[in-house]
């Protein structure tokens, strides 16, 4: 039976200051706060029983568990023990048992809790030269995740309709607001692959706390619905989106701004299934946006002209140009998700049911939270800009650091810190501009036969024909 022990919580609050480096000028002192942690596991609910890993160093073990390259519960195990040892305390069994049995008592919403707040936090305090004409601009995209073939993940998230059963894994959709300014992830939702209200335009309708009146929200064009501008018009956001492949773009008509630049009027069309009637009535007959064509005529790109929609109608305040470079930016999504799902490993998730799959997605984006606030600090200290650092880069040197962050004494850890903003600070992404490369592999992959059935009715076949034990 859980049972509250408030004292030995606290203290161990205290003493893991030193793994999330929560002294003066350590990375994560502003993101990750001690009261922050406390009043979240308060209010989140957390419980926790007699014993070594309470909610704090559970927290601590599953987040370096997602961040570092193997991502095993028994490498988490031995940190926690290595970490316990350290500091003088009863070192936990090796057993992974009592671990993974409190990581399922860690509150989804706790992490929820804290990956949304980080990410705001990171987000208010962008430096000004950072934003696009002082605007703050929010980037969406979406991605699939995939996870162990198990029958509680393929009840939750089914696999692609076209696979035969025991042959794939059960995959899940998500959709991302970042921060375009310092890369941090605000928000993001989490639902089926297949099936009504699934797309990533339906997942991003229901992360309305992700954005605020003023943002600009940067977005490829299966964001670009008629209803869905408006809906963001509504609340005082901008768009800056590529037009629809429903739709064409006619220069000759509407109010004329410049070469490939004009205003012009959408009427209303039929209302889709997710908008209510009455919000349709309501609404009005007509959308007034911008369209711009933009053309890339370096070689190389794969598409060498496309249009431009946007809410933002003055083209003395937004020139076309510049509107056209942000759109650009948007491949910034693509590059913050390829960190979370490649170099963080998002992409193939380990847990084995629904719950524990989505608090291993929320985790990874808090880990990643956390590293893109280093970055930023880096990037301030040596006068860049947060998108010119190098994120594998920088989860390599905190990883390299994390061991002599937590033996440092409190005299020598600022100097520590310093040397580690330094280092992430060094780590500049490449000048590649309009770099091509073929999409494919020098190194070629061992010639395995495809699984065309289930892996038990394979394996029984072997052992029909004599390999390995009858089971």
């Amino acid at each position: 039976m859980s049972r509250s022990r408030a004292e030995p919580h606290r203290s161990q609050v205290r003493a893991l200051r030193a793994q999330f480096a929560q002294a003066d000028g350590l990375p994560f002192a502003n993101l990750l706060p001690v009261q922050r942690l406390e009043d979240a596991l308060r209010e989140e609910g957390a419980c926790w029983r007699e014993g070594v890993f309470s909610p704090v160093l559970t927290l601590w073990a599953f987040l370096t568990q997602l961040v570092s390259a193997d991502g095993s519960c028994r490498a988490a195990v031995a940190r926690g023990m290595a970490w316990l040892v350290g500091h003088a305390r009863r070192p936990c069994s090796p057993n992974t048992d009592p671990y993974c049995k409190a990581r399922r008592r860690l509150p989804e919403s706790l992490l929820v809790r804290l990956t949304r707040e980080t990410g705001r936090e990171l987000h208010r305090r962008a430096r000004p030269e950072w934003l696009w004409h002082g605007r703050r601009v929010k980037v969406a995209d979406g991605t699939t995740v995939s996870m162990p073939d198990t029958a509680a993940n393929q009840a939750a998230y089914p696999q692609h309709a076209t696979q035969a059963p025991g042959l794939g894994f059960p995959i899940a959709r998500m959709a991302v607001v970042f921060c375009l300014a310092c890369g941090v992830a605000l928000d993001a939702a989490l639902g089926r692959y297949q099936g009504a209200g699934t797309a990533e335009a339906a997942l991003l309708r229901g992360l309305d706390g992700a954005l605020d009146p003023g943002d600009v929200l940067l977005a490829d064009r299966q964001f670009g619905g008629w209803f869905d501008i408006l809906r963001w018009q509504r609340r005082g956001i901008d768009v800056v989106i590529r037009l629809h492949q429903t739709r064409s773009a006619n220069f000759r008509r509407g109010r004329r701004l410049g070469s490939g630049d004009h205003v012009i009027r959408w009427p209303r069309p039929k209302r889709p299934d997710w908008v209510s009637a009455e919000e349709s009535r309501n609404g009005p007959e007509e959308l007034v946006v911008r369209e711009i064509r933009v053309r890339h005529p370096v070689r190389g790109f794969r598409t060498r002209e496309l249009v431009v929609v946007t809410t933002l109608l003055d083209p003395a305040a937004y020139p076309a140009q510049d509107v056209g470079r942000l759109y650009r930016a948007r491949w910034h999504a693509e590059l913050d998700l390829r960190s979370l799902k490649v170099t963080l490993g998002m992409g193939v998730l380990r847990c084995k049911s629904p719950g524990m799959v989505r608090k291993e997605v929320w985790g990874h984006l808090l880990g990643y939270n956390l590293i893109r606030g280093v970055m930023a600090e880096a990037a301030a200290g040596c006068g860049t800009v947060p998108r010119a650092l190098s994120f594998a880069g920088a989860v390599q040197t905190v990883a390299a650091f994390a061991g002599t962050l937590l033996g440092a004494k409190p005299s020598a850890a600022g100097a520590v810190c310093a040397a580690l903003l330094r280092a992430v600070g060094a780590h500049r992404v490449g000048d590649r501009p309009d770099r091509v490369e073929p999409r494919a592999r020098k190194r070629r992959p061992k010639e395995y036969p495809h699984l065309h059935q289930p892996r038990d009715s394979a394996r029984r076949v072997l052992c029909s024909r004599g390999y390995g034990f009858r089971t």
